[in-house]
């Protein structure tokens, strides 16, 4: 509410009956400000840096399967081509 409304912080936690210290926390691990989230939970750093590593492997995975499509594609038509030799 705070991040997506733009609301204060003191005024959430008026509205859930939550301290402001509270919301202040959750505001500032939601934004990656180094605070230590619930345990075992990455913050939203490390999330980014998964989502990173993770695009650039799927953009490798795609780039050699259509490698090996083309190498296959290659082969078959030799192995064609030698058999009616």
């Amino acid at each position: 509410m705070v991040v997506r409304d733009g609301l204060s912080q003191m005024e959430v936690g008026r509205r859930l009956g939550i301290s402001n210290k509270t919301i202040g926390s959750w505001v500032t691990n939601y934004k990656g400000d180094g605070a230590e989230g619930i345990e075992g939970t990455p913050s939203m750093a490390e999330l980014v840096k998964e989502l990173t590593r993770l695009r650039k492997e799927l953009a490798e995975a795609k780039m050699r399967e259509e490698i090996l499509k083309k190498a296959t594609a290659y082969f078959a038509k030799e192995s064609l081509q030698s058999m009616r030799s």
